[in-house]
């Protein structure tokens, strides 16, 4: 017994540590590219950077270059979590916060913030002011999935159709009102607005690193014992009943999730789609479907594919940048294509 134990505990060790390992390579392999080219002393510069202030290329890596890479690993994992939650909510592989309106929802609330809140001239504390977008965006994504929760429930039971069409008026609704900003915008209010609807990392930052690894630590500390339910609400309210969960509590508590992560990223890096649509569906074809492992894999899938689509977006057009979003329709469009064409005999 006690061998199986420390068995136990090595493997665990060995995995983190491979794990550690392959995120350090992944930083060092992902760094090296772009407009500057990085040498080794640009990484030993942090520490001698008292004696000798960067500039230059070690300036490029730590202050530009890995705040970015960080950035999209962690908001790639954010919405790889926000697609595996969502699918698991509806219990329909085709959910996703983009498709479904959820991020065009926080992106809407932004938009109406950045064009009539700017109008108000209401005097802000400056430390709330970082805040501002992040709220704005969550209560426009909650108020999304709140709607999708009832039609889901109430009008269109058990219907995919019904489902995907309510998320195709949301997203038109919210698309006429980001145009109906644009067109009341100032100069300055629409580059703002234009970046919500092209999506960019380029506004990462350590202090939107940290911000985003507490939200990731307090939601896996709820999230280790929500999977464990949420495999058992997979086989259907009625089943979940009987066995004594409470249907409304985790709906409202995974709606909060999706929304907080949903609304995170759209309010920093604008409106990126299919991420949350690809990651989860390759989690559950590798993983089976475990919610204990299809969400874990949903997130590091999910950073994978959008680390490559942001190296992609910031070096095939150098000094240009491309649109994150243009690389992740590429390969999101088709998927869903594919993803509807599989489920054709579920639609009603």
């Amino acid at each position: 017994m006690v061998f199986m134990l420390s068995g136990s505990v090595v493997g665990k060790t060995l995995f983190s540590f491979l794990s550690l390992l392959f995120f350090v390579l992944l930083l060092v392999f992902f760094s090296q590219f772009g407009a500057v080219n990085i040498e080794l002393n640009d990484w030993l510069s942090l520490v001698n950077s008292s004696e000798h202030p960067q500039s230059g290329s070690d300036y490029v890596l730590w202050h530009l270059r890995l705040p970015r890479i960080l950035f999209a690993i962690c908001i790639g994992a954010a919405l790889g979590l926000s697609g595996a939650l969502t699918q698991g909510l509806f219990r329909n592989p085709l959910a996703d916060p983009g498709l479904l309106g959820v991020s065009a929802g926080a992106a809407c609330a932004v938009a109406l913030g950045i064009v009539i809140f700017a109008d108000l001239n209401i005097s802000i504390p400056a430390e709330w002011r970082f805040w501002i977008t992040p709220a704005l965006a969550f209560s426009g994504a909650i108020l999304v999935c709140y709607i999708l929760d009832r039609v889901a429930r109430w009008i269109t039971p058990d219907s995919i159709a019904g489902l995907l069409l309510t998320g195709i008026a949301l997203n038109a609704l919210a698309a006429a009102i980001i145009g109906l900003c644009t067109y009341l915008a100032t100069d300055e209010q629409l580059r703002n607005l234009t970046f919500w609807t092209m999506g960019s990392l380029s506004g990462s930052n350590w202090m939107l690193i940290v911000a985003i690894g507490v939200l990731f630590v307090l939601a896996w500390w709820r999230l280790r014992k929500l999977v464990k339910v949420m495999n058992v609400f997979a086989l259907g309210e009625s089943v979940a009943t009987h066995v004594g969960m409470n249907i409304s509590r985790l709906r409202m508590e995974v709606t909060i999730w999706v929304a907080l992560f949903s609304g995170f990223a759209v309010s920093w890096c604008g409106m990126i789609g299919f991420v949350g649509l690809i990651a989860p569906n390759f989690a559950r074809a590798w993983l089976g479907g475990d919610q204990r492992k299809v969400i874990p894999a949903s997130m590091l899938l999910g950073s994978i594919l959008l680390l490559l689509a942001d190296t992609f977006a910031r070096t095939l057009a150098i000094p240009a940048e491309v649109p994150i979003g243009i690389f992740t329709a590429l390969l999101g469009a088709p998927f869903f294509i594919f993803l509807l064409r599989s489920s054709r005999r579920q639609i009603s």
